[in-house]
């Protein structure tokens, strides 16, 4: 079983913008993502939102060196979504070209149309293959989206995938109940086959993030490990930013300041979140501050530094006020 290693401390990951960053593990991340690969059950993620918990999964799947395969839930999200779509307009096209020239019912079957969910490609990827093979295209096949999930430089399908069904909560309930019986076999049935899709190879590593805005259904719950993922309410607030900004920001860090007690650009910015933060949990500003402003306050310190040739300490302030203090209820007090 490839697991984690215990003394893994960051991995650079490709982030949705495009850039590398490197992702700071904590040792309770390395021991309950090696307890659901060794259980083989789904890790719930529970924190508040911009604390990490999708790049956790992605940077989990670029150490294992697996496919990552992200889903992104909303409120017209199905639970068959996951496993399998039907695309409707591509037979209806199908549908038109087979009157206008010689109707064929075995074209329009509806298993032609079916394109694999990201489980499916977790549960048995040579079984996706097939379904998106050329031979099986109907004539509009371009404009099917069948093609199988990118795979990043690395990582490999022999080694697994890790699949991120992210922000579940904004789903309705009907989703994670609709998913028990797939999540707890690693079997389903898909609309229009004969045969049931099984999982195959590696067991998958599923990964869930929840923003808490809705309750879950206990027996999903019952299904799934769980990891909360917490902004420190004490002394080491300071020490969570730093640790994760350093890796990330290392010439931000190089100059002290005598004046501000020697302190540096991401010291001070690290202070300023903790105080913002703080105002607005005593005023309930939600959502808080945290560890995404945070690292978008150093990234436009970062390149406007260099773009115009403004000072640090400058930038700081002026970007406070569209980071830290984005709720209307600062600007409102006279913050």
């Amino acid at each position: 079983m490839n697991l984690l290693a215990q003394d893994l401390r960051q991995q650079e990951i490709i982030a949705d913008t495009g850039e590398r960053v490197q992702h700071v593990f904590e040792p309770k991340a390395i021991q309950a993502i090696n307890a659901a690969l060794a259980v083989q059950r789904p890790l719930l993620l529970w924190g508040e939102p911009g604390i990490g918990k999708s790049q956790l999964a992605k940077a989990a799947a670029q150490a294992l060196e697996r496919v990552f395969i992200p889903f992104v839930a909303d409120a017209h999200t199905e639970a068959h979504d996951l496993l399998w779509r039907f695309d409707a307009i591509a037979r209806l096209a199908e549908a038109q070209i087979q009157t206008a020239v010689a109707h064929d019912r075995a074209a329009l079957a509806m298993k032609n149309f079916i394109i694999p969910g990201p489980l499916w490609w977790a549960f048995n990827w040579g079984s996706a293959l097939q379904v998106i093979a050329p031979d099986r295209s109907n004539h509009l096949g371009q404009i099917c989206q069948r093609h199988p999930p990118q795979i990043h430089a690395g990582c490999a399908v022999a080694n697994g995938v890790v699949v991120l069904i992210d922000e579940i909560d904004k789903a309705d309930s009907s989703v994670p109940n609709g998913l028990l019986e797939a999540l707890g076999a690693r079997r389903f049935q898909p609309q229009g086959f004969e045969q049931v899709v099984s999982c195959q190879g590696v067991a998958p590593l599923i990964m869930i993030t929840t923003n808490e805005e809705q309750r879950l259904p206990d027996a999903f719950m019952r299904r799934c490990l769980s990891l909360h993922l917490s902004f420190p309410k004490d002394a080491s607030q300071m020490q969570f930013l730093l640790q994760r900004a350093l890796p990330n920001f290392k010439a931000l860090h190089q100059e002290s300041y005598p004046a501000l007690g020697d302190k540096t650009v991401l010291e001070v910015a690290a202070e300023m979140l903790i105080q913002d933060r703080a105002y607005a949990k005593t005023k309930n500003l939600y959502p808080l501050p945290g560890l995404a402003e945070y690292f978008d306050l150093l990234r436009g310190v970062e390149r406007l530094s260099a773009a115009t040739g403004q000072k640090p300490l400058d930038l700081i302030q002026q970007l406070q006020q569209f980071t830290y203090q984005k709720h209307p209820g600062f600007h409102a007090q006279g913050v």
